[in-house]
Protein backbone atom coordinates (compact mmCIF):
# COMPACT_ATOMS: atom_id res chain seq x y z
CA UNK A 1 0.00 0.00 0.00
CA UNK A 2 1.56 3.08 -0.75
CA UNK A 3 1.68 6.03 1.65
CA UNK A 4 -1.01 8.23 -0.37
CA UNK A 5 -3.51 5.16 0.44
CA UNK A 6 -2.47 4.82 4.29
CA UNK A 7 -3.15 8.65 4.25
CA UNK A 8 -6.91 7.55 3.10
CA UNK A 9 -6.95 4.99 5.52
CA UNK A 10 -6.22 6.73 8.25
CA UNK A 11 -8.33 9.75 7.69
CA UNK A 12 -11.27 7.35 7.61
CA UNK A 13 -10.76 6.06 10.58
CA UNK A 14 -10.63 8.94 12.44
CA UNK A 15 -13.67 10.41 10.35
CA UNK A 16 -15.18 7.24 11.84
CA UNK A 17 -14.29 7.75 15.57
CA UNK A 18 -15.94 11.16 15.23
CA UNK A 19 -18.89 10.18 13.94
CA UNK A 20 -19.52 8.04 16.54
CA UNK A 21 -18.91 10.17 19.45
CA UNK A 22 -21.49 12.79 17.91
CA UNK A 23 -24.14 10.21 17.88
CA UNK A 24 -23.27 8.83 21.01
CA UNK A 25 -23.45 12.57 22.22
CA UNK A 26 -26.62 12.57 20.63
CA UNK A 27 -28.24 9.34 22.48
CA UNK A 28 -27.24 10.39 26.03
CA UNK A 29 -28.43 14.23 25.15
CA UNK A 30 -31.97 12.46 24.01
CA UNK A 31 -32.07 10.36 27.09
CA UNK A 32 -31.56 13.15 29.38
CA UNK A 33 -33.93 15.18 27.67
CA UNK A 34 -36.73 12.57 27.51
CA UNK A 35 -36.32 11.55 31.37
CA UNK A 36 -36.52 15.57 31.91
CA UNK A 37 -39.70 15.54 29.58
CA UNK A 38 -41.07 12.75 31.31
CA UNK A 39 -40.37 14.55 34.84
CA UNK A 40 -42.00 17.52 33.45
CA UNK A 41 -45.25 15.66 32.37
CA UNK A 42 -45.21 13.47 35.31
CA UNK A 43 -44.07 10.22 33.52
CA UNK A 44 -42.02 8.02 36.12
CA UNK A 45 -38.91 7.30 35.79
CA UNK A 46 -37.80 3.49 34.89
CA UNK A 47 -37.18 1.89 38.38
CA UNK A 48 -35.01 -1.38 39.63
CA UNK A 49 -37.86 -3.76 42.03
CA UNK A 50 -35.74 -4.55 45.38
CA UNK A 51 -36.26 -7.91 46.34
CA UNK A 52 -38.18 -8.92 49.42
CA UNK A 53 -35.88 -9.91 52.40
CA UNK A 54 -38.63 -13.00 52.92
CA UNK A 55 -37.98 -14.17 49.07
CA UNK A 56 -34.16 -14.41 49.94
CA UNK A 57 -35.52 -16.17 52.69
CA UNK A 58 -34.18 -20.11 54.24
CA UNK A 59 -37.13 -22.36 53.24
CA UNK A 60 -37.53 -22.42 57.15
CA UNK A 61 -37.74 -18.96 57.55
CA UNK A 62 -40.42 -18.39 54.80
CA UNK A 63 -42.18 -21.49 56.22
CA UNK A 64 -42.43 -19.21 59.24
CA UNK A 65 -43.31 -16.03 57.66
CA UNK A 66 -46.11 -17.94 56.00
CA UNK A 67 -47.60 -19.07 59.47
CA UNK A 68 -47.21 -15.34 60.77
CA UNK A 69 -49.09 -14.11 57.53
CA UNK A 70 -52.21 -16.44 58.61
CA UNK A 71 -52.01 -15.47 61.54
CA UNK A 72 -52.09 -11.63 60.56
CA UNK A 73 -54.78 -12.53 58.43
CA UNK A 74 -56.84 -13.59 61.36
CA UNK A 75 -56.30 -10.74 62.92
CA UNK A 76 -57.71 -8.61 60.02
CA UNK A 77 -60.40 -10.69 59.52
CA UNK A 78 -61.86 -10.56 63.17
CA UNK A 79 -61.31 -6.57 63.54
CA UNK A 80 -63.30 -6.24 60.34
CA UNK A 81 -65.90 -8.34 61.15
CA UNK A 82 -66.38 -7.23 64.76
CA UNK A 83 -65.56 -3.60 65.10
CA UNK A 84 -69.34 -2.79 63.34
CA UNK A 85 -70.70 -4.58 66.16
CA UNK A 86 -68.95 -2.49 69.59
CA UNK A 87 -70.26 1.12 70.01
CA UNK A 88 -68.90 4.02 71.81
CA UNK A 89 -71.10 4.89 74.59
CA UNK A 90 -71.18 8.32 75.73
CA UNK A 91 -73.24 9.32 79.13
CA UNK A 92 -74.52 12.33 81.34
CA UNK A 93 -74.85 11.88 84.75
CA UNK A 94 -76.92 13.82 86.67
CA UNK A 95 -76.23 14.34 90.37
CA UNK A 96 -77.58 16.16 93.39
CA UNK A 97 -74.95 17.67 95.92
CA UNK A 98 -75.93 19.39 99.81
CA UNK A 99 -74.95 23.16 99.16
CA UNK A 100 -72.30 24.01 101.83
CA UNK A 101 -74.09 25.77 104.80
CA UNK A 102 -73.37 29.54 105.39
CA UNK A 103 -73.33 31.07 108.32
CA UNK A 104 -74.34 34.61 108.74
CA UNK A 105 -73.57 35.95 112.48
CA UNK A 106 -75.50 38.91 112.60
CA UNK A 107 -78.62 38.41 110.39
CA UNK A 108 -80.27 41.43 111.16
CA UNK A 109 -77.93 43.32 109.05
CA UNK A 110 -79.30 40.50 106.09
CA UNK A 111 -82.49 41.17 106.89
CA UNK A 112 -82.90 38.10 108.96
CA UNK A 113 -85.09 38.07 112.03
CA UNK A 114 -83.19 38.82 115.20
CA UNK A 115 -85.01 35.93 116.91
CA UNK A 116 -84.46 33.07 114.20
CA UNK A 117 -81.36 30.71 113.71
CA UNK A 118 -78.09 31.54 112.76
CA UNK A 119 -77.90 29.61 109.74
CA UNK A 120 -79.41 29.88 105.72
CA UNK A 121 -80.62 27.07 104.75
CA UNK A 122 -78.86 25.67 102.37
CA UNK A 123 -80.56 24.52 98.45
CA UNK A 124 -79.60 21.39 97.32
CA UNK A 125 -77.56 21.73 93.60
CA UNK A 126 -77.58 19.52 90.74
CA UNK A 127 -74.80 19.17 88.49
CA UNK A 128 -73.69 17.07 85.44
CA UNK A 129 -70.93 14.72 85.34
CA UNK A 130 -69.97 13.22 81.55
CA UNK A 131 -68.52 9.76 80.82
CA UNK A 132 -67.99 7.20 78.17
CA UNK A 133 -67.48 3.73 77.91
CA UNK A 134 -67.82 1.09 75.15
CA UNK A 135 -70.96 -1.10 74.35
CA UNK A 136 -71.45 -4.50 72.17
CA UNK A 137 -74.47 -4.94 69.45
CA UNK A 138 -76.23 -8.25 71.13
CA UNK A 139 -79.20 -8.50 69.41
CA UNK A 140 -81.91 -6.83 67.00
CA UNK A 141 -85.95 -6.52 66.92
CA UNK A 142 -87.00 -5.07 64.18
CA UNK A 143 -85.32 -1.77 64.06
CA UNK A 144 -84.78 -2.22 67.76
CA UNK A 145 -81.01 -2.76 68.39
CA UNK A 146 -79.98 -3.95 72.19
CA UNK A 147 -76.31 -3.06 72.89
CA UNK A 148 -74.93 -4.12 76.14
CA UNK A 149 -72.57 -2.65 78.42
CA UNK A 150 -71.53 -2.19 82.41
CA UNK A 151 -73.06 -0.80 85.00
CA UNK A 152 -70.76 1.59 85.56
CA UNK A 153 -71.05 3.25 82.62
CA UNK A 154 -74.80 3.27 81.58
CA UNK A 155 -76.38 2.17 85.10
CA UNK A 156 -76.61 6.00 86.51
CA UNK A 157 -77.28 7.62 83.27
CA UNK A 158 -79.81 10.05 82.67
CA UNK A 159 -78.67 10.91 79.07
CA UNK A 160 -77.02 7.68 77.27
CA UNK A 161 -76.06 8.47 73.23
CA UNK A 162 -74.98 5.26 71.25
CA UNK A 163 -72.22 6.26 68.43
CA UNK A 164 -71.73 3.20 65.99
CA UNK A 165 -68.70 2.47 64.58
CA UNK A 166 -69.79 4.64 61.57
CA UNK A 167 -69.86 7.37 63.50
CA UNK A 168 -74.02 8.14 63.74
CA UNK A 169 -75.13 9.06 66.82
CA UNK A 170 -78.41 7.20 68.49
CA UNK A 171 -80.42 8.31 71.32
CA UNK A 172 -80.13 5.73 73.62
CA UNK A 173 -82.33 3.88 76.43
CA UNK A 174 -81.70 2.45 79.66
CA UNK A 175 -83.57 -1.43 79.52
CA UNK A 176 -82.27 -2.55 82.46
CA UNK A 177 -78.99 -2.89 84.91
CA UNK A 178 -77.72 -4.86 87.35
CA UNK A 179 -74.78 -4.59 89.62
CA UNK A 180 -74.00 -7.60 91.17
CA UNK A 181 -72.48 -8.85 87.69
CA UNK A 182 -71.89 -5.15 86.48
CA UNK A 183 -73.97 -5.23 83.33
CA UNK A 184 -76.57 -3.23 81.83
CA UNK A 185 -78.65 -3.28 78.68
CA UNK A 186 -79.23 -0.37 76.67
CA UNK A 187 -81.18 0.07 73.27
CA UNK A 188 -81.58 2.56 70.21
CA UNK A 189 -84.09 2.56 67.08
CA UNK A 190 -82.19 2.66 63.97
CA UNK A 191 -84.01 1.88 60.16
CA UNK A 192 -80.50 2.07 58.90
CA UNK A 193 -79.38 -0.76 56.98
CA UNK A 194 -75.73 -2.06 57.79
CA UNK A 195 -75.69 -2.21 61.67
CA UNK A 196 -73.93 -5.53 63.21
CA UNK A 197 -74.87 -7.49 65.66
CA UNK A 198 -71.95 -9.28 67.05
CA UNK A 199 -71.94 -12.93 67.37
CA UNK A 200 -71.58 -14.28 71.05
CA UNK A 201 -69.48 -17.39 71.71
CA UNK A 202 -68.89 -20.01 74.16
CA UNK A 203 -66.24 -18.46 77.08
CA UNK A 204 -66.64 -22.21 79.06
CA UNK A 205 -64.60 -22.99 75.87
CA UNK A 206 -61.75 -20.95 76.64
CA UNK A 207 -58.48 -22.30 77.67
CA UNK A 208 -55.65 -20.21 79.03
CA UNK A 209 -53.06 -19.11 76.47
CA UNK A 210 -55.75 -18.57 74.03
CA UNK A 211 -56.05 -15.29 71.49
CA UNK A 212 -57.90 -12.73 72.90
CA UNK A 213 -58.85 -9.29 70.62
CA UNK A 214 -60.14 -6.43 73.21
CA UNK A 215 -62.28 -3.99 71.09
CA UNK A 216 -63.69 -0.56 72.37
CA UNK A 217 -63.18 3.39 72.76
CA UNK A 218 -60.27 3.64 75.18
CA UNK A 219 -59.60 7.44 76.14
CA UNK A 220 -62.36 8.19 73.55
CA UNK A 221 -60.02 6.59 70.76
CA UNK A 222 -63.22 5.00 68.80
CA UNK A 223 -63.17 1.15 67.68
CA UNK A 224 -59.39 0.43 68.79
CA UNK A 225 -58.52 -3.26 68.98
CA UNK A 226 -55.03 -4.46 71.02
CA UNK A 227 -54.35 -8.16 70.88
CA UNK A 228 -52.97 -10.60 73.63
CA UNK A 229 -54.03 -13.97 75.73
CA UNK A 230 -55.90 -15.47 78.07
CA UNK A 231 -53.83 -15.15 80.92
CA UNK A 232 -56.21 -17.04 83.24
CA UNK A 233 -59.64 -17.86 84.23
CA UNK A 234 -62.26 -17.42 86.87
CA UNK A 235 -60.49 -14.77 88.52
CA UNK A 236 -62.59 -13.06 91.66
CA UNK A 237 -62.18 -10.09 93.87
CA UNK A 238 -63.59 -7.42 91.19
CA UNK A 239 -64.75 -3.81 91.92
CA UNK A 240 -67.84 -3.39 94.46
CA UNK A 241 -68.43 -7.08 95.12
CA UNK A 242 -69.01 -8.02 91.16
CA UNK A 243 -69.79 -11.75 91.81
CA UNK A 244 -68.52 -12.40 88.05
CA UNK A 245 -65.57 -14.88 87.69
CA UNK A 246 -63.09 -12.74 85.12
CA UNK A 247 -61.42 -13.61 82.31
CA UNK A 248 -58.10 -12.36 82.78
CA UNK A 249 -56.31 -10.93 79.56
CA UNK A 250 -53.07 -9.17 78.72
CA UNK A 251 -54.67 -7.54 75.76
CA UNK A 252 -54.32 -3.59 76.41
CA UNK A 253 -57.65 -2.51 78.22
CA UNK A 254 -57.97 1.47 79.42
CA UNK A 255 -60.76 3.48 81.02
CA UNK A 256 -63.40 3.74 78.43
CA UNK A 257 -62.75 -0.12 77.02
CA UNK A 258 -65.50 -1.07 79.89
CA UNK A 259 -68.31 -2.83 78.20
CA UNK A 260 -66.36 -3.03 75.13
CA UNK A 261 -65.60 -6.90 73.26
CA UNK A 262 -63.22 -9.65 74.20
CA UNK A 263 -62.98 -11.47 71.24
CA UNK A 264 -61.25 -15.46 70.31
CA UNK A 265 -59.81 -15.75 67.31
CA UNK A 266 -63.00 -16.95 65.53
CA UNK A 267 -64.44 -13.01 65.87
CA UNK A 268 -66.54 -14.51 68.58
CA UNK A 269 -67.48 -12.34 71.75
CA UNK A 270 -66.35 -14.26 75.00
CA UNK A 271 -66.22 -11.32 77.47
CA UNK A 272 -67.32 -7.83 78.20
CA UNK A 273 -64.36 -6.13 79.60
CA UNK A 274 -65.20 -4.18 82.26
CA UNK A 275 -61.65 -3.36 84.75
CA UNK A 276 -58.41 -3.35 85.52
CA UNK A 277 -55.86 -3.83 88.11
CA UNK A 278 -53.35 -0.89 87.57
CA UNK A 279 -51.61 1.40 90.19
CA UNK A 280 -51.69 4.46 87.43
CA UNK A 281 -55.32 3.72 86.13
CA UNK A 282 -53.59 2.80 82.64
CA UNK A 283 -53.27 -0.98 80.84
CA UNK A 284 -50.05 -2.65 83.04
CA UNK A 285 -51.46 -6.10 80.94
CA UNK A 286 -53.87 -7.32 83.86
CA UNK A 287 -57.27 -6.79 82.35
CA UNK A 288 -60.60 -8.45 83.31
CA UNK A 289 -63.77 -9.50 81.67
CA UNK A 290 -67.30 -10.56 82.28
CA UNK A 291 -67.53 -14.04 80.38
CA UNK A 292 -70.18 -13.81 78.03
CA UNK A 293 -71.92 -16.76 79.29
CA UNK A 294 -72.55 -15.12 82.56
CA UNK A 295 -74.33 -12.14 80.47
CA UNK A 296 -76.24 -14.26 78.16
CA UNK A 297 -79.32 -14.96 80.13
CA UNK A 298 -78.90 -11.66 81.58
CA UNK A 299 -79.53 -10.09 77.92
CA UNK A 300 -82.93 -11.90 78.06
CA UNK A 301 -83.78 -10.99 81.58
CA UNK A 302 -83.27 -7.16 81.35
CA UNK A 303 -85.70 -7.35 78.15
CA UNK A 304 -88.42 -9.83 79.65
CA UNK A 305 -88.09 -8.17 83.31
CA UNK A 306 -86.05 -4.41 83.36
CA UNK A 307 -83.71 -6.63 85.96
CA UNK A 308 -81.82 -9.96 86.21
CA UNK A 309 -83.37 -12.75 87.91
CA UNK A 310 -81.62 -14.51 90.59
CA UNK A 311 -81.65 -17.98 91.31
CA UNK A 312 -81.66 -18.73 95.06
CA UNK A 313 -80.42 -21.65 97.36
CA UNK A 314 -81.10 -20.02 100.60
CA UNK A 315 -77.31 -21.46 101.89
CA UNK A 316 -74.33 -19.47 103.19
CA UNK A 317 -71.38 -20.39 101.60
CA UNK A 318 -67.11 -20.55 102.71
CA UNK A 319 -64.50 -21.74 101.64
CA UNK A 320 -62.77 -24.34 104.47
CA UNK A 321 -58.64 -24.71 105.59
CA UNK A 322 -56.91 -27.77 105.30
CA UNK A 323 -57.30 -28.92 109.21
CA UNK A 324 -61.16 -28.38 108.75
CA UNK A 325 -61.25 -29.93 105.75
CA UNK A 326 -59.35 -33.02 106.94
CA UNK A 327 -62.05 -33.47 109.81
CA UNK A 328 -64.94 -33.51 107.80
CA UNK A 329 -63.08 -35.78 105.02
CA UNK A 330 -62.91 -33.05 101.88
CA UNK A 331 -60.76 -31.64 99.93
CA UNK A 332 -60.57 -28.09 100.56
CA UNK A 333 -59.49 -27.04 96.71
CA UNK A 334 -62.93 -28.94 95.39
CA UNK A 335 -66.16 -27.30 96.15
CA UNK A 336 -67.70 -25.12 98.10
CA UNK A 337 -68.73 -25.44 102.03
CA UNK A 338 -72.45 -24.80 103.64
CA UNK A 339 -72.17 -22.91 106.90
CA UNK A 340 -75.55 -22.43 107.35
CA UNK A 341 -79.13 -22.87 106.00
CA UNK A 342 -81.60 -20.12 106.07
CA UNK A 343 -85.25 -21.48 107.17
CA UNK A 344 -88.02 -22.21 104.79
CA UNK A 345 -85.13 -22.06 101.92
CA UNK A 346 -85.14 -24.39 98.59
CA UNK A 347 -82.36 -25.45 100.60
CA UNK A 348 -84.18 -26.63 104.05
CA UNK A 349 -86.78 -27.94 101.31
CA UNK A 350 -84.44 -29.89 99.53
CA UNK A 351 -82.43 -31.31 102.38
CA UNK A 352 -79.22 -29.61 102.14
CA UNK A 353 -77.54 -29.23 105.56
CA UNK A 354 -74.81 -27.09 107.60
CA UNK A 355 -71.47 -29.14 107.12
CA UNK A 356 -71.93 -30.13 103.58
CA UNK A 357 -69.46 -29.69 100.90
CA UNK A 358 -70.95 -29.20 97.49
CA UNK A 359 -69.13 -30.77 94.55
CA UNK A 360 -71.71 -30.71 91.05
CA UNK A 361 -74.71 -28.95 90.51
CA UNK A 362 -76.22 -30.68 87.40
CA UNK A 363 -72.90 -32.66 86.94
CA UNK A 364 -70.96 -29.95 86.41
CA UNK A 365 -67.69 -29.35 89.00
CA UNK A 366 -67.71 -26.89 91.76
CA UNK A 367 -64.41 -25.64 92.18
CA UNK A 368 -65.49 -22.91 94.86
CA UNK A 369 -67.40 -20.32 96.29
CA UNK A 370 -67.89 -17.60 93.81
CA UNK A 371 -68.47 -20.19 90.65
CA UNK A 372 -71.19 -22.00 93.03
CA UNK A 373 -72.80 -18.54 93.61
CA UNK A 374 -72.57 -17.66 89.68
CA UNK A 375 -74.05 -21.30 88.77
CA UNK A 376 -76.98 -21.05 91.49
CA UNK A 377 -77.40 -17.29 90.11
CA UNK A 378 -77.97 -18.86 86.63
CA UNK A 379 -80.25 -21.87 87.81
CA UNK A 380 -83.55 -21.31 86.22
CA UNK A 381 -86.65 -20.46 88.88
CA UNK A 382 -89.12 -22.71 89.70
CA UNK A 383 -86.88 -25.30 88.23
CA UNK A 384 -85.14 -28.36 90.07
CA UNK A 385 -81.17 -28.53 90.05
CA UNK A 386 -79.66 -31.60 91.06
CA UNK A 387 -76.69 -30.93 94.23
CA UNK A 388 -74.23 -33.73 94.35
CA UNK A 389 -72.45 -33.37 98.60
CA UNK A 390 -69.98 -34.75 100.28
CA UNK A 391 -72.04 -34.97 104.09
CA UNK A 392 -69.95 -37.17 106.90
CA UNK A 393 -67.04 -38.60 103.94
CA UNK A 394 -69.74 -39.78 101.80
CA UNK A 395 -71.10 -38.24 98.23
CA UNK A 396 -75.00 -38.11 98.36
CA UNK A 397 -77.38 -36.70 95.58
CA UNK A 398 -80.26 -34.03 96.41
CA UNK A 399 -82.69 -32.34 94.22
CA UNK A 400 -83.50 -29.05 94.84
CA UNK A 401 -86.10 -26.40 93.64
CA UNK A 402 -84.79 -23.03 93.26
CA UNK A 403 -86.41 -20.17 93.74
CA UNK A 404 -86.38 -16.60 92.54
CA UNK A 405 -83.63 -14.54 95.41
CA UNK A 406 -85.13 -11.37 96.80
CA UNK A 407 -82.61 -9.71 98.36
CA UNK A 408 -83.88 -8.71 101.55
CA UNK A 409 -84.73 -12.67 102.43
CA UNK A 410 -80.92 -13.02 101.25
CA UNK A 411 -79.87 -10.31 103.51
CA UNK A 412 -81.56 -11.37 106.20
CA UNK A 413 -79.28 -12.70 109.01
CA UNK A 414 -81.81 -13.99 111.79
CA UNK A 415 -82.85 -16.41 109.19
CA UNK A 416 -79.87 -18.40 109.24
CA UNK A 417 -79.36 -21.90 110.79
CA UNK A 418 -77.37 -22.24 112.99
CA UNK A 419 -75.57 -18.96 112.44
CA UNK A 420 -72.38 -19.70 113.38
CA UNK A 421 -69.22 -20.35 111.55
CA UNK A 422 -66.83 -23.26 113.38
CA UNK A 423 -63.25 -24.35 112.26
CA UNK A 424 -60.86 -27.23 113.84
CA UNK A 425 -59.03 -25.85 116.96
CA UNK A 426 -55.88 -27.19 114.28
CA UNK A 427 -56.51 -24.53 112.03
CA UNK A 428 -53.82 -22.14 111.33
CA UNK A 429 -56.26 -19.44 110.92
CA UNK A 430 -56.36 -19.19 114.53
CA UNK A 431 -54.15 -17.14 116.89
CA UNK A 432 -52.79 -19.57 119.20
CA UNK A 433 -52.40 -17.66 122.42
CA UNK A 434 -55.73 -17.64 121.95
CA UNK A 435 -56.49 -21.17 122.88
CA UNK A 436 -56.29 -23.25 125.96
CA UNK A 437 -53.97 -26.03 126.51
CA UNK A 438 -54.65 -29.35 124.41
CA UNK A 439 -57.69 -27.95 123.35
CA UNK A 440 -60.48 -30.05 122.09
CA UNK A 441 -63.78 -29.54 120.14
CA UNK A 442 -64.34 -26.68 118.02
CA UNK A 443 -63.52 -23.11 117.29
CA UNK A 444 -66.14 -20.31 116.71
CA UNK A 445 -64.84 -17.76 113.80
CA UNK A 446 -68.30 -15.99 113.70
CA UNK A 447 -71.76 -15.33 114.73
CA UNK A 448 -74.54 -14.37 112.10
CA UNK A 449 -76.68 -11.57 113.61
CA UNK A 450 -79.53 -12.08 114.88
CA UNK A 451 -79.10 -15.91 114.51
CA UNK A 452 -79.68 -18.61 116.63
CA UNK A 453 -76.28 -18.62 117.75
CA UNK A 454 -76.64 -14.93 118.52
CA UNK A 455 -79.58 -15.22 120.02
CA UNK A 456 -78.34 -18.25 122.75
CA UNK A 457 -75.31 -15.62 123.24
CA UNK A 458 -72.47 -17.98 121.40
CA UNK A 459 -69.19 -15.38 120.73
CA UNK A 460 -66.19 -15.38 118.05
CA UNK A 461 -63.50 -16.91 119.78
CA UNK A 462 -65.63 -19.49 121.60
CA UNK A 463 -65.01 -23.16 122.15
CA UNK A 464 -67.57 -25.76 121.60
CA UNK A 465 -66.95 -28.69 123.42
CA UNK A 466 -70.31 -30.89 123.63
CA UNK A 467 -73.65 -30.67 121.62
CA UNK A 468 -76.78 -31.94 123.26
CA UNK A 469 -74.26 -33.08 125.98
CA UNK A 470 -72.31 -35.24 123.43
CA UNK A 471 -69.17 -34.37 123.55
CA UNK A 472 -67.25 -33.23 120.18
CA UNK A 473 -63.69 -33.37 119.27
CA UNK A 474 -64.05 -32.47 115.41
CA UNK A 475 -65.92 -30.23 113.32
CA UNK A 476 -67.38 -33.64 111.97
CA UNK A 477 -68.63 -34.79 114.76
CA UNK A 478 -70.17 -31.34 115.27
CA UNK A 479 -72.17 -31.03 112.85
CA UNK A 480 -73.30 -35.08 112.67
CA UNK A 481 -74.75 -34.32 116.44
CA UNK A 482 -76.25 -30.78 115.27
CA UNK A 483 -77.97 -32.34 111.84
CA UNK A 484 -79.22 -35.16 113.84
CA UNK A 485 -82.93 -36.21 112.85
CA UNK A 486 -83.73 -37.50 115.86
CA UNK A 487 -82.74 -34.15 117.90
CA UNK A 488 -85.60 -31.56 118.09
CA UNK A 489 -83.45 -28.65 119.92
CA UNK A 490 -79.64 -28.45 120.41
CA UNK A 491 -77.90 -26.67 123.06
CA UNK A 492 -74.14 -25.87 123.22
CA UNK A 493 -71.30 -26.67 125.48
CA UNK A 494 -69.09 -23.53 125.28
CA UNK A 495 -65.49 -23.05 126.87
CA UNK A 496 -65.44 -19.55 127.39
CA UNK A 497 -62.23 -17.64 129.01
CA UNK A 498 -61.06 -20.83 130.91
CA UNK A 499 -65.09 -21.31 132.09
CA UNK A 500 -67.69 -23.78 131.36
CA UNK A 501 -71.03 -22.84 130.10
CA UNK A 502 -74.07 -24.10 128.55
CA UNK A 503 -76.36 -22.25 126.69
CA UNK A 504 -79.88 -21.69 125.91
CA UNK A 505 -81.98 -24.33 123.67
CA UNK A 506 -83.13 -23.58 120.94
CA UNK A 507 -85.28 -24.77 117.98
CA UNK A 508 -84.17 -26.81 114.49
CA UNK A 509 -85.70 -25.63 111.67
Amino acid sequence: MSFKDKLKSKYALTVGLVLVGVLMGFGLAFSGFSRSVGQAIGLAAPTIAAESPADSAPPDVKAAIATAEAVQTAFRYVADTVKPSVVEIDVTITKTEQAPQQQFPWPFFFNGPPDQGQQAKPQPQKFQEKGLGSGVIVRRDGNTYYVLTNNHVAGSASEITVITNDGKQYKGTLVGKDARRDLALVKFESSASGITVATLGDSSALHIGDWTIAIGSPLGLVSSVTTGIVSALHRTGGPDGNISDFIQTDAAINPGNSGGALVNIRGEVVGINTWIASGNGGNVGLGFAIPINNAKRAIDDFIAHGKVQYGWLGASLGQIDQATANELGADPQKGAFVADVFRDSPAIKGGLEPGDVVLKVNGRDVTGVDQLVNMVGDLPVDKQARFEVLRQGKTMQIDVVIAVRKEHVAANGGSEYPGVDVVSVKSDQIDASALPPHPRGVFVANVAAKSPADVIGLRPGDIITAVNDKTISTVGEFYRYLNDPAARKIDFTVLRDGQTLTTMKFDKP
